[in-house]
């Protein structure tokens, strides 16, 4: 088993910035990709960006490309996703998610994540 818990949201102006973390824990580490969606109210949980653990290559959604990246600290098994130039539309619950096995056209299916953190609150205001 996997556990994860996401900090670091929280309330943001417009252009403002904020640094989600998730960490990870569990008898054994065995994420491949580590990944975070969001879900706004009334919307379906989207895709925003991921990252290997082993190479640390990136994804990440068209509407966050440019604004948001991700990365990750492998001693403390921990990733983090820097959201610059917010914009109210950025307001959702946002979730860090961990894929075992490595597939790498399925990065942003969450059917394909294994564990999921339990969301954290991001508050755009204009």
């Amino acid at each position: 088993q996997v556990q994860l818990a996401e900090s670091g949201g929280g309330l943001a102006q417009a252009g403002g910035s904020l640094r989600l973390s998730c960490a990870a824990s569990g008898r054994t580490f065995s994420c491949s990709v580590m990944g975070w969606f969001r879900r706004a109210p009334e919307k379906n949980r989207e895709f925003v960006a991921a990252i290997t653990w082993s190479e640390g290559r990136t994804f990440s959604a068209d509407s966050v490309k440019g604004r948001f990246t991700s990365s990750r600290d492998k001693a403390k098994n921990t990733e983090y996703l820097q959201m610059n130039s917010l914009k109210p539309e950025d307001t959702a619950v946002y979730y860090c998610a961990c894929m075992r096995a490595y597939h790498s056209s399925y990065v942003t299916a969450p059917g394909w994540y294994d564990y999921w953190g339990q969301g954290t609150q991001v508050t755009v205001s204009s």
